[in-house]
């Protein structure tokens, strides 16, 4: 295949094409991970350690995870990296700081960026320009703006960047870019037309994603953790079991669901466990093996869309302790129960994995999903009641409307599977009662997906007991447009009016109400923006900030900041963690 114009040039051995970037980090130990041009054997040196290990292939592309170890609670040290023996990072010229590995503080206090939604767009205009002013605009890139920031010492680094879903987009609005070599290489009107069609073509849709010069430092210095969406593969992935039955009729579907898996696992997913935890998976050895090529991780992916209603084999959902801070990560997409009558958002035997880390005796309990759990009480409602309605409460005729609606209105929260909203409210409580542990301080459920940003207060009735603070923070997009006909229609449905309709709509419906109540207290907050949440004790702030341009570069702007720790009810009391 001929090598496409933009593609790394070999020089004198070889290079690196993606990376360096530090992924997990706990207190003793970080994984880098990077993508070479070639085999070769890949050197990490930072202050007294070297670390060695060699590249594995995934049918053509070389990619190496360096496990370094035995390093003490909180450091940060300056590292490079060395591809058979030649130096590679820092790039030479380079005019950004060094790049540092960095484990997790032993204090506790703990600094967390978080997002989602980042369209890959070149950095100039038109597309750095709002929609407003051009078709094509999706605004300032909030990561580049961070990348800025941090470079120039303007802020301090954070401790982790949380990525919450639709890191590259595969089905619509390609790159210009990755648009050019995909017609140079299947030609125009070859299918999909409108999205990349294998693993091959997703390794240049990372590549485009995480290449440009301020990204790429900040994803060498930062420790990140990541979780799909539905664009990432398709738009409205898995909403319904209709939709599966649609998309899997279309004849590139399945080399596309397969690619998805494949470069997901070695892209995103490869660098959010622990070493451990990746031995005793096994992929990864075996892929290490000599003459692998990827087979394996090929075989897994193959399987893994097949893995739905409750055949879960392959688990993405993952667990981080941060310090005294607990993160768990729920993947809301590749498991999902679509048989009507058993719809789930998570196989039962994920959903006992995941319930087994929510608990307490920790400071802050993070869950990320990225889809949101409390939505606008009107959309809860509106999203439970299709779900009914698809499933019959109202006769056959309806269901099939129903569908359309579903799908044309993109009604696939967690509202729309209405029991899993329920049982992960329901542990949300026993967590914030102490009854799984001692209570933290806060529990704070992490999201994206809706391209607004937003917080919402969680009550529970009294009897409950919770004395956590439960809080729902919305974080999205980093980059893409939201249309202002989309903006009014959310605006419209935080009114009494929208929500007298929802409430109407699930009483048809026979729903009952849900035991916990809530209340959009911020927002919603629109434009390209990432929050900051910063653990300091039982005290968490949260911090919105939108990407902007001045004086022509890019830069954040605070637009609203707050104490999620004091939404906890008056009577409760601090956690003795």
């Amino acid at each position: 295949m001929e090598r496409a114009s933009w593609e790394t040039p070999v020089r004198d051995g070889v290079d690196l094409v993606l990376g360096p970037m530090p992924r997990y980090a706990d207190a003793t130990a970080v994984t880098l991970w990077l993508e070479a041009t070639g085999s070769c054997e890949v050197e990490v040196r930072a202050g007294p350690m070297t670390c060695r290990d060699h590249t594995f292939e995934v049918e053509g592309h070389h990619y190496a995870l360096v496990v370094i170890e035995g390093l003490a609670p909180g450091t940060d040290l300056p590292y490079t990296v060395a591809l058979d023996g030649r130096v590679v990072w820092p790039a030479a010229g380079a005019q950004r700081p060094p790049s540092r590995l960095r484990t997790t503080p032993p204090s506790g206090d703990l600094h967390v960026v978080l997002g989602s939604c980042r369209v890959d767009r070149p950095h100039r205009e038109p597309w750095d320009l709002e929609p407003e002013r051009d078709v094509r605009g999706v605004g300032v890139d909030a990561l580049r703006a961070l990348s800025v920031s941090c470079a120039r010492g303007e802020r301090p680094l954070p401790d982790l960047l949380l990525m919450l879903g639709d890191q590259v987009y595969a089905d619509e609005g390609l790159a210009p870019r990755v648009r050019e070599w995909q017609v140079e290489r299947r030609g125009p009107e070859s299918e999909p037309r409108h999205g990349v069609a294998d693993f091959e073509e997703y390794t240049w849709l990372y590549r485009d994603s995480w290449s440009d010069a301020d990204v790429r430092w900040l994803l060498s210095t930062v420790p990140t953790a990541m979780v799909f969406d539905d664009h990432d593969v398709h738009d409205d992935w898995n909403t319904s079991e209709a939709w599966r039955h649609q998309i899997q009729r279309l004849p590139w579907w399945s080399e596309r669901i397969t690619g998805a898996y494949m470069s997901y696992w070695v892209y995103q997913h490869l660098g959010n466990v622990s070493p451990a935890e990746l031995a005793e998976d096994g992929l990864l050895p075996a892929l290490q093996a000599p003459g692998a090529r990827g087979g394996p991780l090929r075989d897994r992916a193959r399987r893994a869309d097949d893995e739905v209603d409750g055949r879960k084999l392959s688990w993405w959902s993952y667990v981080r302790d941060l310090g005294t801070t607990r993160l768990v990560v729920v993947d809301t997409r590749s498991g999902r129960v679509l048989e009507q009558g058993r719809r789930s958002m998570l196989s039962e035997p994920e959903w006992q994995g995941v319930e087994g880390q929510l608990r307490g005796d920790c400071t802050h309990l993070l869950v990320a999903s990225s889809l949101p759990v409390f939505m606008e009480r009107a959309v809860h409602d509106l999203e439970s009641w299709s779900e009914a309605v698809c499933g019959g409460a109202w006769g056959r005729r309806a269901a099939q409307w129903g569908e359309r609606i579903r799908q044309a209105l993109d009604l696939e929260h967690w509202a729309a599977f209405r029991s899993s909203f329920d049982r992960l409210a329901h542990r949300l409580a026993e967590v914030g009662a102490g009854r799984r542990g001692t209570a933290p301080a806060s529990v704070l459920v992490l999201s994206g997906d809706v391209h607004h940003s937003y917080v919402a207060s969680i009550r529970y009735p009294s009897a409950r007991e919770v004395r956590s603070a439960v809080v729902q923070v919305v974080s999205s997009p980093l980059r893409n447009a939201f249309p202002r006909r989309l903006q009014r229609a959310f605006r419209f449905s935080s009114t009494p009016f929208a929500r007298l309709i929802g409430r109407g709509l699930a009483r048809s419906v026979r729903l009952p109400s849900p035991e916990a109540e809530w209340q959009v207290t911020t927002g919603p907050v629109y434009g390209n923006t990432l929050t900051s949440l910063l653990l300091d004790g039982g005290q968490a702030d949260l911090r919105f900030e939108r990407a902007v341009l001045e004086r022509g570069r890019a830069a954040l702007r605070e637009v609203h900041r707050e104490r999620l720790d004091q939404h906890r009810r008056p009577e409760a009391h601090r956690s003795s963690v």
